[in-house]
């Protein structure tokens, strides 16, 4: 019997889940200047052959600027911090990172990245979706104006369908948050109204 039990190969040592430390509630402000907090979220789509395939969206939550969209149809922790490297190339780089409790972002190549760069780390709590509200509001955007919308033959579709919409997105398009401005006018708005300091 037991011959024929570990043919079948079950004696498997049994997965644990990961216990996550408390989280504490923090409260959901409206940061004073550009990178003080951003807000970092997954999603998933389907090409219209049944291919999956997630995106990873990033904001500032100062001027809701969608910083980037990642699309791939494996974007693990390396690919995020990948990404992360090339906002911090371009000059961009955030005080505070808000995120849920996803793998990608308990995995030690974000934190290492994070600790590394001076970057505080703000989880929420689990099945809190409202306390990262901002990119939740993203997402739902950009869902229903993007991957809703369109049966997407390829990843390279998706992808410059994307980019056309964050040029509008970031642009052109008024937010009733920001005074009816887009979000790149808003900060130049505030940046001459201002003394804070533009990343550079």
């Amino acid at each position: 019997m037991y011959r024929v039990y570990r043919a079948l190969g079950l004696n498997q040592p049994r997965r644990t889940r990961r216990r996550l430390p408390a989280r504490i509630r923090e409260p959901l402000v409206v940061p004073q200047y550009p990178d003080q907090v951003w807000s970092a979220d997954f999603m998933s789509d389907t090409l219209y052959h049944g291919t999956r395939f997630r995106t990873f969206n990033l904001i500032d939550d100062f001027n809701r600027e969608a910083l980037y969209i990642e699309i791939d149809t494996s974007l693990r922790a390396p690919r995020v911090v990948r990404t992360l490297e090339q906002l911090k190339a371009q000059g961009r780089c955030p005080e505070t990172i808000r995120v849920d409790n996803g793998p990608e972002f308990l995995s030690d190549d974000f934190r290492r990245w994070c600790r590394d760069n001076g970057v505080v780390i703000q989880y929420i709590q689990p099945g809190k979706p409202n306390q990262n509200a901002y990119i939740e509001r993203f997402n739902r955007t950009y869902r229903n104006e993007v991957l809703n919308l369109y049966l997407f033959r390829s990843l390279d579709e998706v992808r410059e369908i994307t980019g056309r919409w964050l040029m509008e997105y970031n642009d052109l398009r008024p937010h009733d948050a920001l005074g009816g401005l887009p979000p790149s006018l808003y900060a130049k708005q505030v940046a001459g109204n201002s003394t804070f300091k533009m990343s550079t």
